[in-house]
């Protein structure tokens, strides 16, 4: 069963908004070095929404040869046109893929019957295991755990789901109600501090865009929380909650989580696709003054 820290990994892009496949190899070996157990590629804050087909095609048959068996990797198939989401599944699948992770529909509102149509018609047309995402702030509306726990018991490659939820009470709910009949299925945080309470309640880990920049530290978390080691937990819970103040620095938080990480020591560039601006000067040195304070990285002006 997929368990522990895994990253959604942001997506590298040149100064032209082209894939950066050198960047992108840096930034998955850092990760896999940081001890992380398994790396989501094109989800949200891999900017799946922002990519073409082709384009996304090319950075799958990538990262999979580049990860190379290292970790198990996760590829963010969702969309709101099913012949295309089945479409990219498979073809991930084809490639290597160890899993699809599977956004619901977003623009509309959709009721339980048409969510199920939906999944179902993924599952019944993919043989790689799939993950659902339930990410509600996004698609309007909140996967009912009941439905979760039909689709479960009837379609066997639907293994797990990423709970994007900021309560921790719906996550529960979805522990409590589908892993209870369903042992296997891994039920995942998609907010970063709400991960040792995720495990805590049952669940299965982390999938949280702040593994980008603190992959060692949220495997140390989990190996502390695993070794009942609670002073190590603490520490580390207090890291978290310094690096959540990232995520408010701009609305659109991607560029502020690829400035976080190139400040961290890599050669990239913090570009985001068309339409998403660059991050302003003041934005820039209050993500820096955020890892300064995690000691992430070293006050410069302290050394003088």
């Amino acid at each position: 069963m997929l368990k522990g820290v895994i990253t959604p990994v942001i997506t590298i892009l040149n100064e032209e908004r082209n894939l950066d496949f050198k960047g992108n190899e840096e930034v998955i070996n850092s990760l896999i070095s940081g001890g992380v157990n398994g790396l989501l590629f094109l989800g949200s804050i891999g900017e799946f929404f922002a990519l073409t087909m082709e384009e996304k095609k090319k950075f799958i048959s990538f990262v999979i040869k580049t990860v190379n068996r290292r970790v198990p990797v996760l590829i963010g198939t969702g969309g709101t046109v099913v012949e295309e989401v089945i479409e990219l599944t498979n073809f991930a699948y084809g490639q290597g893929a160890d899993y699809a992770v599977v956004i619901s529909p977003y623009y509309f509102k959709l009721n339980d019957e048409s969510l199920y149509n939906y999944f179902s018609e993924v599952a019944k047309n993919t043989k790689l295991p799939l993950i659902l995402y339930n990410f509600p702030d996004r698609t309007a509306v909140n996967i009912n755990p009941k439905l979760v726990l039909k689709l479960a018991k009837e379609f066997k490659n639907i293994v797990g789901i990423k709970d994007t939820v900021d309560n921790i009470s719906h996550t529960r709910q979805l522990i409590d109600t589908v892993k209870s009949q369903v042992k296997d299925f891994a039920v995942f945080s998609g907010f970063d501090e709400y991960f040792i309470p995720n495990l805590l309640s049952g669940g299965n880990g982390l999938i949280g865009g702040l593994t980008n920049i603190a992959p060692g530290e949220f495997a140390k978390l989990y190996k502390a929380y695993n070794d009942k080691d609670f002073n190590t937990v603490e520490k580390l819970q207090l890291l978290v909650n310094v690096l959540m103040n990232i995520y408010t620095v701009s609305d659109f938080f991607i560029p502020a989580i690829k400035t976080a990480k190139m400040l961290s020591g890599y050669n990239i560039k913090p570009v985001c696709k068309s339409p998403a601006s660059s991050l302003s000067e003041s934005q820039v040195e209050e993500i820096k003054e955020i890892l300064i304070r995690g000691k992430l990285i070293v006050n410069e002006s302290s050394l003088l």
